[in-house]
């Protein structure tokens, strides 16, 4: 058989089941192999950066990569920004992307680059060019293998266009499931005197210990140690909601996040990495860790969270502490005129159970977290790599991988139109999606950072680029363009309305949330929306942290 042929079998085995794509010429035969293997599904996306985020989305919630398809190294550089949060995550992804034919090299025609080095920057651990089609099946496995290890990571396999032409491919079987080692026992033992030797001592989960059975062994150690548990800022995929334990995230703003972090004396790493700030600002620290304060690793991404937490609330005896969990508890629906905190608050009230959150709001989405966290269970999607544009297409991937469970996506004005082009791909599949859109016609959080970073409030100019009137854009038009239906809302009660609509019946829909301000608002309302953010904040700490943030 062809190389395409075998490739599109090799892949089905390994347990690959979906592919996003984006094709071109050089990917024809790949895109007429797919209907030769019944196993996997092909779902097209009209743009690079779509297709790309949404085997992100796919894979964070399936829990193995989906591969995603791509046209030479103009079409991976266009889908480059959700690669990049993508390996930010730590989230696998078989990264396929097609190439001039090898006797076609040569010439250096209209579409040729140097491929693997613009790959390297989303794929350092495996970027591979398959040189024949022979090897190319070998390839393959060796891309799944490297994409879904721990931690995941998107692997990058190459494919010149006469490999996958050409006879003589043979598929290969799957590759082995890899193992997932655990922290060792005197790192353990370790980590257990540190816990117990009275210091104010706090665990820091990302990755897979955000999922249940990590949460409730960090919950049991928590509740029978005094130990505090944080949340890394930006989570690949977080559990939470009533009946699981309750994790404060660690701030975005490095000023509030320093005065979360100041009392620790311990901080213990459990797939995590050390808190630095999201950006450099003058006369601010980047590195976030309180002077003084000792930071330990109980386990690395590649490290199985769960079973080294396991491992150290035995050796502290804290196994059958029972966990303190998160109380079932929704705020009220919202009244009169619709602002952003007000729709944060309406998704608290209405969330369904077993819901899938993608938080890509920005500033419109700060009370989220508070309005959410005693609502039923869910899981949280967040920004992990900055690179806006992801909320969308998370949610495309999502919905596939749960195809019984709603997706909520929350997504600010100024990111959705990086990958509006989303809709189309939710419309054309049918998928269970509501797209919620704050329309505040503005970069609010840019409005915020010019102030932080000391460039003032900036002049005519500046303000210019950071607003969006003039026209301001229509997203419940463009969302009925693609197919989606949409409605606008400028009330709470429309809101709650067309919320409950869209949770009711099948989707895709698409709620374009008016919440108008101007920019100096958004700086006025930021600091009370943060402080509103940690719950039963101590009355100095709050003055501490009015005094950090003031302009």
């Amino acid at each position: 058989m062809n190389g395409a042929h075998a490739l599109m079998k090799t892949l089905a085995d390994a347990g690959i089941e979906v592919c996003f794509s984006n094709p071109g010429t050089s990917e024809m035969h790949f895109v007429a192999a797919l209907d030769a293997e019944p196993r996997m599904r092909a779902v097209l996306a009209l743009f690079e950066g779509v297709a790309t985020g949404a085997a992100d989305g796919y894979a964070r919630m399936a829990g193995k990569p989906a591969a995603v398809l791509l046209h030479l190294g103009c079409g991976l550089g266009n889908g480059l920004a959700n690669l990049h949060n993508a390996r930010k995550g730590k989230v696998p992804i078989v990264n396929i992307v097609g190439d001039h034919a090898t006797t076609h090299v040569q010439y250096d025609a209209q579409l040729q680059s140097d491929i693997e080095t613009v790959a390297r920057n989303v794929s350092p651990g495996f970027v591979r060019t398959s040189q024949t089609t022979a090897a190319l099946c070998q390839d393959a496995v060796d891309a799944v293998q490297a994409a879904r290890g721990l931690p995941g990571q998107v692997a990058t396999l190459i494919l010149p266009a006469d490999v996958s032409w050409g006879e003589g491919g043979q598929p290969c079987p799957p590759p082995p499931q890899p193992a997932s080692p655990t922290a060792d026992d005197a790192t353990v033992q370790a980590i257990a005197a540190l816990v117990k030797n009275g210091k104010k001592t706090a665990l820091l989960l990302g990755g897979h210990a955000l999922r249940e059975p990590a949460l409730l062994a960090a919950a049991r150690i928590a509740a029978h140690s005094g130990v505090q548990l944080l949340a890394e800022v930006f989570p690949t995929r977080m559990e939470r909601g009533a009946g699981l334990p309750a994790v404060e995230r660690i701030a975005y703003l490095a000023e509030m996040a320093g005065v979360q972090l100041a009392p620790i004396e311990q901080l213990i790493l459990v797939d995590a990495k050390a808190p630095v700030s999201f950006f450099a600002y003058p006369g601010k620290k980047s590195y976030l860790v309180p002077d003084g304060c000792s930071i330990h690793t109980l386990a690395t991404p590649a490290q199985d969270a769960a079973a080294s937490l396991r491992q150290l609330a035995d050796a502290l005896g804290a196994s059958q502490t029972p966990p303190r969990l998160q109380a079932p508890r929704r705020p009220e629906r919202p009244r009169g005129r619709l602002t952003a905190p007000k729709v944060c608050k309406a998704v608290g009230a209405l969330l369904p159970d077993n819901a899938i959150v993608i938080d890509e709001a920005i500033t419109s989405g700060l009370m989220l977290g508070v309005m959410t966290q005693g609502a039923p269970r869910h899981d949280l999607i967040t920004l992990t790599g900055g690179a806006i544009g992801q909320g969308l297409p998370n949610a495309v991937g999502a919905a596939i991988a749960c195809p019984d469970r709603p997706v909520i996506a929350l997504v600010g004005d100024g990111t959705a139109m990086y990958t509006i082009q989303a809709l189309w791909t939710m419309a054309r599949e049918g998928l269970n999606v509501t797209a919620i859109i704050f329309n505040n016609a503005s970069y609010s959080v840019l409005g915020v950072e010019l102030d932080r970073v000391g460039a003032g409030e900036g002049g005519p100019k500046a303000q210019s680029q950071l607003d969006l009137h003039g026209p301001q854009l229509n997203f419940a038009q463009l969302a009925q363009g693609m197919g989606v239906h949409a409605t606008r809302a400028q009330t709470s009660n429309d809101f709650c309305q067309a919320l409950e609509y869209a949770l009711a019946q099948p989707g895709p829909h698409l709620i374009e949330a008016l919440v108008p301000e101007s920019l100096a608002g958004a700086k006025r309302r930021v600091l009370p929306w943060l402080l509103k953010s940690l719950p039963n904040l101590p009355q100095p700490v709050a003055q501490a942290l009015k005094r950090k943030i003031a302009p």
